[in-house]
């Protein structure tokens, strides 16, 4: 969860100086909200270098007026107030955990740079650089704009009254020269540097927006001397957005120890979004723009969807998840053994089929069953059961009657066939899971022919290979790829036991696709002849092909379907009462 990235103030306000003190060049990346902060903190490239494995990854933020005021929609002149700023500030903090510097702009008057400082200190903060321009500033970038720069003895006084006020030792006052910015000679620079130093400031940053290193290099030699003459340390800052081909290593090398790029990921943000609106009104819908965007997933798993998922799902498995059986079709083998009853009727050892499905669903701590009836209607009857009623059970599949209980679908359930017998443990197991939709399948397929009126649901797995011996096995491969009736047994990998697990998502993303289905769909659908008698494999199948994973879970043997006299006395063997 990205929350859990949250560090207290006083535990990340240090950081940024512990860094500067370990003689580390500190990297830093923009950010510009919530979002742009996850990735800037959490980004990292992964590599080799003499032989050894190398991480990089940013040390640091940089929360930019230039990058706050655009994502607002307001032009970089100070007109986006500090409370606006220190909003975004602070939802940058909240789902990070490494030091922040903040863009201050000019910081204001005298008084107002002492709340800015007092402010950002108490947030956390590591650092608020602050400009020697005049107010309201002008972005620095911008060719042809008047820039007029403050008096130096004046900036001074700001930045005295800056670091009087601030509490602790670890936060930082940095001053950045517009001198270059500016067309003021080299010299002028120089001498600022020189001044505010002596104010007692924390750091210069030089800043110039020459294509070439070559003037920042320049000031780079002077400014070791100024700090030999005073006895000093104080960190230099650089913001290589113009002079780009210039590595990190140079910099370094030259004697900068603070590294920010200033405002990139809103640059490709913008540029991004610019041509997923174009391509989207250029096609008049949204397919040709799927290549240029992430997947909603990705955005989940950054921004602690997932981890809020899946605590939903450990909660489900403290609670009664509601049973489904679709029970309302009439069986013909049966006809007569049954005598008007329904199938769920038939007795097995003494009790009747569905008194056994619900003696193993309540060992599984699940007594929230729903039986859907049909044929029969009058003569279903069974203990701590909800009996709802498909009408027009003739007319339908089992799918058709699976959706009579759609109201209880809607935190996550169980389906399970009416005709289904199984080991208590295949209802543990599948508790367990954490997958949005699970379908449980036995993997000893060799042992199943299909018989007269017995229909064999296979699943081919997703990148299945036969098992090699001491082969070792991830839940991550066991992904149905296909699912039917008509596929080849040979080719099948597994077969499925009317026995499927929804989360609360998966229930949703079910259900939408039923609905969409139903609504838009005619004539053939999937394996079936006709869509009015689709049937729940078809219904997974077309999940399948619209991009949702379907996860199974695999048994060997532990189950029976009872199709015929034969399954019956194989039952009463099994499954005695």
């Amino acid at each position: 969860m990205t929350l859990l990235n949250n560090t207290l103030p006083e535990q990340r306000r240090g950081k940024l100086k512990a860094l500067l003190e370990k003689g580390h060049t500190v990297r830093v990346l923009e950010a510009h909200n919530g979002l742009s902060g996850i990735i800037a903190n959490n980004i990292q490239v992964k590599g080799e270098s003499e032989g050894r494995s190398l991480i990089r990854e940013f040390d640091a933020l940089w929360e930019s007026s230039l990058t706050d005021s655009a994502s607002k929609g307001h032009p970089d002149i100070e007109v986006v107030t500090f409370d606006s700023r220190l909003q975004t500030i602070n939802e940058i903090l909240a789902v990070t955990n490494k030091p922040m510097i903040v863009d201050g702009d000019t910081g204001g008057d005298a008084n107002a740079f002492e709340y800015t400082v007092s402010k950002l200190e108490r947030a956390g903060v590591s650092a608020v650089i602050i400009e020697d321009k005049v107010f309201p500033k002008r972005n620095s970038l911008e060719a042809g704009v008047q820039q007029n720069l403050e008096d130096p003895e004046v900036f001074a006084q700001k930045i005295r009254r800056g670091k009087s006020v601030q509490i602790s030792d670890e936060f930082m006052v940095i001053a950045r020269l517009e001198s270059l910015i500016a067309g003021k000679p080299m010299e002028d620079a120089v001498n600022r540097a020189e001044i505010y130093l002596r104010a007692g400031v924390d750091g210069i940053m030089i800043h110039s927006k020459s294509k070439s290193a070559d003037e920042i290099f320049e000031f780079a030699e002077h400014y070791k001397d100024i700090c030999k003459q005073l006895n000093l340390n104080k960190p230099l800052v650089c913001v290589p957005t113009t002079y780009n081909q210039t590595n990190e290593d140079e910099l370094s090398a030259a004697g900068f120890r603070i590294i920010i790029h200033a405002n990139h990921l809103l640059r490709s943000a913008y540029k991004a979004m610019m041509e997923t609106a174009k391509t989207i009104l250029r096609d008049q819908r949204s397919f040709e723009a799927d290549p240029l965007c992430s997947t909603v997933r990705e955005i989940f798993k950054t921004v602690g969807f997932l981890d809020v998922k899946e605590k939903d799902q450990e909660n489900e498995q403290t609670t009664n998840v509601p049973v489904i059986i679709p029970a309302a079709g009439e069986d013909p083998v049966f006809k007569k053994t049954l005598n008007g009853k329904p199938k769920a009727m038939l007795e097995i050892s003494g009790k009747t089929l569905l008194d056994h499905q619900i003696q193993t669903l309540n060992n599984g701590n699940l007594a929230d069953i729903t039986v859907i009836a049909g044929y029969g209607r009058d003569q279903l009857k069974a203990e701590g059961i909800s009996i709802l009623e498909n009408p027009d059970f003739k007319n339908g599949s089992a799918l058709n009657s699976l959706f009579v209980a759609k109201e209880k679908m809607h935190n996550g359930f169980i389906m399970l066939y009416s005709d289904i017998l199984m080991e208590d443990a295949i209802i543990k197991k599948l508790m367990e899971r954490r997958e949005d939709i699970i379908l449980v399948a036995d993997n000893s397929t060799q042992y199943h022919e299909p018989q007269e009126g017995n229909i064999l649901d296979f699943i081919i797995g997703k990148h299945q290979n036969k098992p090699a011996r001491r082969e070792i096995r991830f839940a991550s491969e066991n992904v149905v790829a296909k699912i039917g009736s008509k596929i080849n047994p040979e080719t099948a990998s597994h077969e499925f036991i009317g026995l499927a697990r929804f989360s609360k998502t998966g229930a949703e993303q079910l259900i939408e696709t039923y609905n969409d289905v139903v609504k838009n769909y005619k004539g053939q659908f999937q394996e079936s002849e006709d869509i009015s008698r689709f049937n729940f494999t078809d219904l997974i199948q077309e999940m399948i092909d619209l991009g949702f994973v379907v996860h199974f879970m695999e048994i060997h043997k532990g189950w029976l379907e009872i199709h015929n006299a034969e399954h019956i006395a194989l039952a009463e063997k099994s499954f005695s009462a």
